[in-house]
């Protein structure tokens, strides 16, 4: 499979609570760790044991060094990363709470200079029917577009995580909707994206039938997370829901990022929408047991063993 997204250095601060406006709060804990979505979704990828290939770019700067280097340790060969010269590689700085929750500004650098020519000479040779090309938004809509377009005509599924969602649905938004095989949104994202006024849906069957309605944008699938209370998911053979797993939450960076990477490997394994949504919860699930995005995320061996182990295998 492949994956087309951005690459961050992630500096993580521990915080006892997260900073109202104005306010100065000391951290206990400073990290720098690879991080950014695409770098996150194509790790989860390649531990869930699929063979990942990653498109992205980074700045002719040390992090950018320490991300390839840290990419090629998880087994993304080095040569789909794009360096950018006079750019900046991108930086998230990134404040958790106790609780494990957090608050993330991204510096996109390079990542805002990614573009469709990298793609055209390679991934039209790594994509056939049965492959998936995972895709989120810390890009340029535009290579978003023109990486979903090259894989829907080389007949793979494309997959993607709408996030961070823009905020008006401009005319490449719409076109890329409607090249997606399958739209992953968080609830914020789904409520947005509806364009319904009020209060969000308050139960599962709610978050279900405005996923079922989100279809209408042209993805054949979309799967709505709900954090610690599951996912839900809508097509053609109708809804599903699958329950969140209880787990002592740390940290819950990068836990949307490995749930969209599970799904994504498990759908190239063929597994049924249940089956799938099932394990891409329980490798979210996980992913906020420990510190960090790219560190936090398990192994297929993890989760065969976590799923055993509540009896949802």
């Amino acid at each position: 499979m492949a994956v087309v997204g951005s690459v961050n250095l992630d500096l993580t601060v521990a915080v006892s609570h997260l900073p109202d406006p104005g306010e100065t709060v000391l951290g206990s804990e400073v990290s720098f760790r690879p991080g950014g979505k695409g770098g996150n979704q194509a790790v989860a990828a390649r531990r869930m044991g699929a063979d990942t290939i990653l498109f992205a770019a980074v700045g002719a700067d040390q992090f950018g060094l320490d991300l390839r280097t840290a990419l090629q340790a998880e087994g993304l060969p080095a040569g789909s990363l794009t360096t950018i010269d006079g750019a900046a590689t991108g930086l998230a700085m990134i404040v958790v709470e106790g609780a494990g929750e957090n608050t993330i500004v991204v510096a996109p650098g390079a990542n805002e200079l990614l573009d469709g020519q990298p793609l055209t000479a390679q991934l039209p040779q790594l994509l056939s029917p049965g492959a998936v090309l995972l895709l989120q938004l810390e890009i340029p809509l535009a290579t978003c577009l023109d990486a979903a377009l090259l894989a829907r005509a080389a007949g793979a599924t494309v997959l993607l995580n709408a996030a961070p969602l823009p905020k008006v649905m401009d005319p490449v938004f719409a076109e890329l909707l409607a090249a997606v095989d399958v739209l992953v949104v968080n609830e914020g994202e789904a409520w947005h994206l509806s364009g319904q006024q009020g209060a969000p849906p308050r139960d599962t069957a709610g978050w279900q039938r405005l996923a079922a309605q989100l279809t209408a944008h042209g993805p054949r699938v979309c799967v709505v997370t709900l954090g610690g209370d599951g996912a839900v998911l809508a097509g053609p053979d109708g809804e599903l829901a699958c329950a969140g797993f209880p787990v002592a939450v740390v940290d819950t960076t990068g836990a949307g990022d490995a749930f969209c990477g599970a799904l994504a490997v498990s759908l190239a394994q063929g597994r049924g929408p249940a089956e799938a949504l099932r394990r891409s919860c329980a490798v979210g699930a996980l992913a906020t047991t420990r510190m960090g995005a790219q560190a936090a995320l398990p192994t297929a061996a993890e989760v065969d063993g976590f799923l055993t182990g509540n009896g949802r295998a």
